[in-house]
């Protein structure tokens, strides 16, 4: 039975190999994009993995360690880039030697990434060589870079100088390739890992339902011709098993051309999908490979599905050869299909309020309700057809809206097939942009900040300076304006309103004078009490605040004894200015966090914001695709499945218009009530996470929103609309003939 199924797949004539054909572009084009989808969340661990060897401190030294490393991470910027700058000092010749390098930097020398490198050379040296003492030495590697755009140092010091500098630690061991599970002063990462996951397991899910509806519908392309062969060698004799056989041979050898197919696409475009900065940076090609466990999956799991499906499609044939060859009509769906929907909205709503603290917790929460709603998307379908066939029958006044209606009643599951992976893409645009809506409109309600003011925060309050706190090389700086230390008010001491609202840091009238940008003290005042940044913006501050630091009873020596909270230099705002201020406050600082804007600040967050606004147009744009190649798919099957029927139609005397009318109200009519439902479905849904996650109502979608929904419907009725003209010569007398 095996060479028989072989020999009817690949010698089957024309019409065979065109079968085959579009199985296989339609299975190799799913492929690609469910090994993409693999890939990125292979990529995103890989990324995050590798900033874990710049958070050694997390592991330090113990007393015993042969030959530990002086070991500070300082965590430094340029032009709204980071810097991840690893400052080191070996104590003895078995001193680990990080990812990356072939050697450890002596005192004097340091490392640099390819493109940190391309900036030093390009760049004024006093906004960005002058940080890194002594010569450049080399190239940091691959294996050390979260992508290929990273700017990273290594520096050398001696362990008499990195010994006495606050923040140092020793440290034996290097975590290459495991990024920290708990930082507890902070460490040098990407996109939080947690988030990404959660947001990833959810989009893979969301592509994994329109790639199994495609390679369903391109397997049935073939089943559901062959049905009534397979009942024919039922009826004269053949097994359901050897029937099974031959359809699984049939099945598996289109799947398995298009499976390699799709491994060669995903090759062929993987060194560009890895440009993509859908994690704010770019990723290497080879981060997008997946592992082990995702290549097998695949490789082996989508002609399992192809052939799963073939042996769905054939289940009247086994159980009965001759319901498939009378074509009798299957029992109605019942309201019972909407039991998994209802259960997937409960799920997602009984974490309302009860949000689970880890993300792995999280993924569990919510990655299952959104499947479950998908998949009941899908099992409510046919229903929903059901019921719109008998509103449109109610309300036909022409023959073709009875013929129609008559039609998806007696198989609406068919019907509705045909649309499903439309549907699911609508869910899927429902949710992506439901959620990113409502996260976009919550950033932008953030003051966006300014680059004027540049802030260093004394995180340390053991090793905080008191005395003189403002380098003396910032003045004369180009671009220069100001600068003033904030300072820690005595233990005890802090400023109260009546409203409840208290200051606990104290700053020199004399510096804030010089201040451009900053609340001035009240008339009169020699010390103020301020807030650490030295602006209250906007309520829930008092509005005096935000016209004059209320005075405060300390003398300037005795501020000056005081340690520093923060220190704030004020600039132009242009960006040499900022670089060259940030390289002076980073060579007398050198501190795990440097200085930074508010601006940059405000902009890390819009950073991430970014990345998962293109990983929201990523799902989107990949859903539609699918939905479109499932709905090209379902409509070639569709025109030959109806071909005989529509043929007898046509010798009966009715006209050609009118069964084209028919074809467009048998696809209008389920594409309408799904649509409808799943766009619902799918903004309900995005309320309900937005609620639990983040504590956000649903932001309601602008009108581009609805004009895509629109476009994608009326993009549909196209495909169906181009398939009208071929009822002319498929539906001639000829096709009338039993096969």
């Amino acid at each position: 039975m095996i060479r028989l199924g072989l020999r009817l797949t690949l010698a089957g004539g024309r019409e065979a190999a065109i079968r085959l054909t579009l199985i296989a572009v339609a299975v190799a084009l799913g492929v690609a994009m469910l090994l993409a989808a693999v890939g990125g969340m292979s990529g995103v661990r890989k990324q995050s993995a590798r900033y874990g060897w710049a958070n050694a401190a997390v592991q330090p030294a113990q007393q015993a360690d042969r030959d530990p490393l002086w070991w500070h991470l300082i965590i430094d910027g340029y032009d709204g880039s980071t810097i991840g700058r690893v400052d080191l000092a070996a104590t003895g010749p078995g001193s680990p030697v990080p990812p990356g390098l072939t050697r450890l930097p002596a005192p004097g020398e340091y490392f640099a990434s390819p493109a940190l490198r391309e900036l030093l050379a390009t760049e004024p040296a006093d906004q960005l060589r002058d940080r890194f003492p002594g010569r450049l030495v080399g190239t940091i590697g691959n294996a050390a870079l979260p992508a290929p755009e990273s700017l990273v140092a290594v520096v050398g010091y001696t362990p008499a100088e990195l010994s006495r500098r606050p923040g140092a630690v020793r440290v034996s061991v290097i975590p290459a390739g495991v990024a920290p599970a708990n930082c507890p002063d902070g460490c040098w990462a990407g996109i939080p890992e947690s988030g990404l996951l959660l947001i990833l397991a959810v989009v893979t899910a969301a592509m994994i339902f329109p790639l199994l509806i495609l390679i369903g519908s391109a397997t049935r392309l073939a089943a559901a011709r062959r049905e009534q062969r397979f009942a024919a060698m039922r009826l004269v004799g053949a097994t359901p098993r050897q029937v099974a056989i031959v359809s699984a041979v049939e099945s598996t050898v289109s799947s398995l051309a298009g499976t390699a197919a799709g491994f060669v696409i995903f090759l062929l475009v993987r060194d560009r999908l890895a440009t993509i900065p859908f994690t704010g940076t770019s990723m290497f090609p080879s981060d997008l490979t997946p592992d082990l466990r995702g290549l097998l999956g695949v490789a082996l799991g989508v002609p399992v599905a192809s052939a799963l499906a073939a042996r769905f499609a054939l289940r009247r044939v086994t159980i009965s050869p001759l319901g498939v060859s009378r074509r009798v009509t299957p029992r109605p769906p019942r309201a019972y299909r909407l039991i998994l929907l209802v259960l997937g909205l409960a799920e997602l709503a009984y974490f309302v309020g009860r949000r689970p603290e880890t993300s792995n917790g999280q993924v569990l929460a919510f990655l299952p309700g959104i499947l479950i709603v998908m998949a009941g998307l899908v099992v409510a379908g046919p229903w929903l057809t059901m019921v719109a066939s008998r509103v449109l029958a109610s309300r036909a006044r022409r023959p073709a809206a009875l013929i129609a209606a008559r039609r998806l009643a007696d198989n609406p599951a068919t019907g509705f097939r045909a649309v499903s992976g439309l549907v699911l893409a609508l869910f899927v645009t429902s949710v992506a942009v439901g959620v990113m809506g409502t996260m976009a409109a919550a950033a932008g309600e953030r003051d966006p900040g300014s680059n004027t003011l540049m802030g260093l925060i004394f995180r340390d309050e053991q090793h905080a300076p008191t005395g003189a706190v403002i380098p003396a090389g910032l003045t004369g700086l180009d671009g220069f304006r100001g600068a003033t230390a904030v300072r820690a008010a005595p233990e005890g001491s802090k400023f109260t309103t009546g409203d409840g609202f208290s200051l606990d840091a104290l700053v020199s009238c004399a510096d804030l004078a010089r201040m451009p940008g900053t609340t001035p003290c009240e008339p009169g005042a020699t010390t103020a009490w301020a807030m650490i940044d030295l602006r209250a913006r906007s309520d829930p501050w008092p509005a005096a605040w935000r016209t004059g630091w209320p005075a405060a009873d300390v003398t300037p020596d005795q501020l000056q004894a005081l340690p520093a909270v923060t220190l704030i230099v004020a600039t132009d705002g242009t960006p040499g200015a900022v670089e060259r201020a940030r390289t002076v406050v980073a060579g007398a600082y050198p501190m795990t966090w440097g200085a930074e804007t508010d601006a940059e600040w405000q902009a890390e967050t819009a950073r991430v914001f970014e990345g998962w606004r293109r990983l929201a147009d990523v799902v989107v744009l990949t859903s539609l695709v699918l939905a479109g190649l499932s709905l090209a798919v379902s409509v070639a099957g569709g025109l030959t499945e109806r071909r005989r029927p529509f043929s007898v139609l046509r010798l009966t005397g009715v006209p050609l218009t009118m069964l084209r009318r028919v074809v467009a109200l048998e696809s209008v009519t389920p594409l309408v009530a799904a649509a409808l439902t799943a766009v619902g479905t799918g903004l309900l849904c995005a309320h309900l996470f937005l609620t639990a996650q983040m504590d956000l109502p649903l932001h309601s979608p602008g009108a581009g929103f609805y004009l895509t929904v629109l476009l994608g419907m009326l993009l549909s009725l196209a495909v169906v609309a181009s398939t009208l003209p071929l009822l002319r010569r498929t539906t001639g007398p000829e096709a009338a003939r039993n096969d």
